[in-house]
């Protein structure tokens, strides 16, 4: 599959988040016990998103020098769409995790290692699956048609089932896990496992960080194919993909307290992925324009926070 990733943007790209990851883990606190603030997590959720916009500008200068305007255009367009597309799907992730901590009772204070530990897995996996899927639509054309049902049908179920809550007490992985291991009833700091008596002991918090990598891995089977439903260059995929995700936690913690005040926002999201479906499904009777593709995400997503922002105000003033 043909991509614009040569070794120097490659070698760019690894550097700048070996960089961002090196500062987030050793100069903010990334490895050690540390409650993330409001104002800490709006600082790095702007720093991110800040990065990410200014690799999108060198992208498009790159290429704007080496390739041409046009192609510069199409890239850099791309990066951005996909870009947003990851970050607002992340979304119900997050959601996601604010259950997953509340349920196992996992103090703020705690959940950023997990978090910082979460979102190194997260890449890894990401990544082989960018370039999995991008060897499965480069031999097998047909494949986006599924991607591109399987987007659409996931969209009706997330719009059909978004009141719904997740029964975590009945989760069948984490029946499993308490079958097959032995594990603590409290929580030991930022231990994983614990020893008694010569036996070795999970702890809630490792549960946590299980349950956390596997709710990646299930968002990433959704958003991943939705990228390659805007493009098939493996750089632009994996790329926007992993910006998304390295502001994921800062975004976390910065939505932390206020999650029911975008209680519309599934529907949102919802109706991006039926969107991006069809697209991929009309990827070969007819393109739909990357500009278009991202005044369409941008508005249903804009639409429904301000929806939700509406409905929590009229809740509030009602009450």
């Amino acid at each position: 599959m043909e991509s614009i990733g040569n070794i120097w943007l490659w070698a760019s790209f690894g550097a700048i988040v070996l960089v961002m990851l090196a500062i987030d883990l050793f100069v903010v606190g990334g490895g050690k016990q540390h409650r993330v603030s409001f104002r800490e997590a709006a600082t790095w959720s702007v720093i991110w998103v800040s990065v990410s916009f200014l690799f999108a500008a060198g992208l498009w200068w790159y290429l704007d020098g080496s390739f041409g305007r046009e192609l510069a255009n199409e890239k850099s367009l791309q990066f951005i769409t996909g870009y947003l597309i990851e970050k607002s799907l992340a979304v119900d992730n997050v959601f996601i995790w604010l259950m997953l901590f509340a349920f196992f009772g996992i103090p703020l204070e705690l959940q950023k290692r997990v978090l910082v530990l979460g979102v190194l897995g997260a890449i890894v996996m990401r990544t082989a699956m960018i370039f999995a899927g991008a060897w499965l639509i480069a031999q097998f054309h047909w494949i986006l048609y599924v991607f591109g049902a399987f987007l659409l049908v996931t969209g009706i179920k997330m719009w059909w089932f978004a009141d719904e809550k997740p029964d975590l007490a009945n989760n069948p992985l984490l029946k499993w896990l308490r079958g097959h291991m032995k594990i603590t009833d409290e929580l030991h700091g930022e231990k994983f496992f614990v020893w008694r008596d010569g036996v070795r002991y999970a702890t809630p918090l490792f549960l946590a960080l299980v349950l956390v990598e596997i709710s990646d891995l299930i968002f990433a089977v959704d958003s991943i194919p939705a990228i390659f439903a805007i493009t098939g260059d493996p750089f632009i995929v994996l790329t926007s993909n992993v910006f998304a995700i390295l502001g994921l936690r800062a975004m976390y913690f910065l939505l932390a307290d206020m999650a029911d005040r975008f209680s519309l926002l599934k529907y949102g999201l919802a109706a991006v992925l039926v969107f991006i479906g069809v697209k991929m499904i009309l990827i070969d009777i007819y393109k739909i324009p990357i500009g278009f593709s991202l005044a369409v995400v941008a508005t249903f997503i804009g639409i429904s926070i301000w929806l939700s922002l509406r409905k929590e105000k009229r809740e509030r003033s009602d009450g």
